[in-house]
């Protein structure tokens, strides 16, 4: 590099936040200073928002790195990163901005920091355009745990658009390396459940509704199995704002889980929230792959630092997906091919992403 920075183009393919959150975690993780231009060139108001900031804030105060160009509204940031530590870091959106987008680009750089992490990440927790805390801690994590490490999330309260005021506590412990994962067979679906819930002034019904909605839905496709989907009123003292929504989750004889959500708002009939999330649910199956459109870009960054080789079987690969793919392999020496599954019937669009991962160590145990 001769000191050289690593010139990322915010602006092609998905064009949004999610390339500054890879390149920035993988910046952080490889030592590599980074230049990102034209941010989120793609998006109808461009630059950096409260979200994109709180994200750099944290992996600048996770390794005492040097961020320049950090205020909302900027479409250039250049960052040079030091070293990881552990210990308690606070990110705060002080928006209804994804608490789940945090966790994603500051996750994978804790796992290789000195020692254990407590990150306090505050904004949303059920926000549009980004994975419902639900969707994170009933799917993601136990699939992400497979690349053998843990983790615990607390919600500690729930925030909604357009305040957030929501906070979740996150705590993990550094490993040496990560392992490849092989999610190939899809097995069969066992149960489907989920949960529907509603907040401050709205009444449980809604939350019912919904629940009843989604699981008509799901009894066109699927008859013969037990679909429980609890009603839930938030209570008051662990959420802020009103908010309503749900998640449905299918899991599979192989362990897989696959999810639909939908989030409810003014003027929208929960029946149609329901089926939303259902529809979704139904959509992620159809395509016989062992991960939903939401988890598929989501392990990019984790195949790409892990040992091995790791093999993924999806559905139609997503914009999200191909850009993750592009930047992990433009800043790491992961080797990624996306290949038609053969052993489908023809009329499934099935695909195997497949990962030759860097082998990442943690240079601090």
């Amino acid at each position: 590099m001769d000191g050289d920075k690593v010139e990322i183009d915010g602006g092609i393919m998905e064009g949004g936040g999610q390339i500054l959150r890879v390149s920035t975690a993988l910046s952080c993780l490889l030592g590599l200073p980074l230049r990102v231009r034209r941010i989120r060139a793609g998006r109808s108001q461009p630059g950096l928002r409260p979200q994109h900031l709180s994200g750099l804030e944290i992996i600048r105060d996770l390794c005492e790195g040097k961020l320049e160009g950090g205020e909302i509204g900027s479409t250039e940031i250049t960052f040079t990163p030091g070293k990881i530590q552990g210990g308690t870091h606070i990110a705060d959106t002080k928006t209804a901005g994804s608490v789940c987008l945090l966790m994603q680009v500051a996750m994978p750089c804790v796992l290789f920091a000195a020692s254990p992490s407590e990150l306090h990440l505050k904004g949303g927790t059920n926000a549009e355009m980004a994975p419902q805390i639900d969707y994170t801690v009933m799917v993601f994590k136990p699939i992400v745990e497979k690349f053998n490490f843990t983790f615990s999330c607390e919600i500690k309260k729930r925030g909604y658009y357009p305040q957030g005021g929501g906070e979740v506590v996150v705590q993990m412990s550094p490993v040496k390396e990560l392992s490849p994962i092989n999610l190939t067979e899809r097995g069969t679906v066992t149960k489907i459940y989920g949960r529907a819930f509603v907040a401050a002034g709205l009444p449980i019904k809604l939350a019912k509704d919904m629940a009843a909605a989604a699981v008509r839905c799901i009894r066109k496709e699927i008859r013969d199995l037990y679909i429980n989907i609890q009603p839930v009123r938030e209570p008051d003292d662990q959420a802020f704002g009103t908010g309503s929504g749900i998640i449905v989750v299918a899991e599979t004889s192989t362990g897989c889980l696959l999810a639909g959500s939908s989030l409810g708002r003014r003027g929208k009939n929960s029946d149609k929230v329901g089926i939303e999330a259902a529809e979704s649910l139904l959509r992620n199956l159809k395509h016989g792959g062992t991960v939903d459109d939401s988890l598929q870009d989501q392990l990019i960054i984790f195949m790409a630092l892990a040992k091995g080789v790791s093999r993924v079987k999806s559905g139609p690969i997503t914009l999200h997906t191909q850009t993750a793919i592009h930047f992990a392999e433009q800043l790491t020496k992961a080797k990624f091919t996306v290949t038609k599954s053969e052993e489908e019937d023809p009329s499934k669009d099935t695909y195997i992403i497949e990962c030759q991962g860097m082998g990442m160590i943690n240079p601090n145990l």
